[in-house]
């Protein structure tokens, strides 16, 4: 997996800066590759990243349960208290 997405993440960069060497004024197909290599960054490469970390993590420290609302409200109300 880490190998993919460097593989990604260089190919998303070098489309970028292709795209902003070979731009001129009355040339459109330059933006094309820097809109390819940001889709690439954002749609493709991040998802993956995300995956990549976040696999086998519990995310229930993360989540808001009855508990831990009422540990919220109960500190609100001592705070506005």
């Amino acid at each position: 997996m880490r190998i993919i997405l460097i593989i990604v993440f260089l190919a998303a960069i070098c489309s970028i800066i292709y795209g902003f060497s070979i731009t001129t004024p009355n040339d459109v197909s330059g933006d094309k590759f820097i809109g390819l290599g940001t889709l690439g960054l954002f749609f493709v490469w991040m998802p993956l990243f995300i995956y990549h970390r976040y696999r086998g993590k519990s995310v229930k420290k993360y989540m808001i349960t009855d508990e831990t609302f009422k540990k919220i409200k109960d500190e609100a109300e001592t705070f506005l208290d």
